[in-house]
């Protein structure tokens, strides 16, 4: 009886890391989500007080559309 019990806990070892594995991978997407917001809030907020830079990005990002969609 003892040897059923050693042969299925490895599965179950195994069950329990990939379980683990993917919330680790989740936490992490999450996590890196939460910071790339952080600072694109960050740069925006530090872009204010520059809008002359706000209008050339702006005008940069049409320009980049209109020679995607010429293409």
């Amino acid at each position: 009886m003892s040897g059923y019990l050693d042969k299925a806990q490895p599965h179950e070892n195994s069950d329990a890391k990939t379980r683990r594995k993917l919330l680790d991978q989740r936490r992490m997407e999450y996590r890196r989500a939460i910071e790339a917001h952080a600072e694109a809030r960050q740069l925006q907020h530090e872009l204010i007080d520059f809008p002359e830079l706000l209008a050339t990005r702006y005008l940069h990002s049409l320009q980049a559309a209109n020679a995607a969609s010429a293409r």
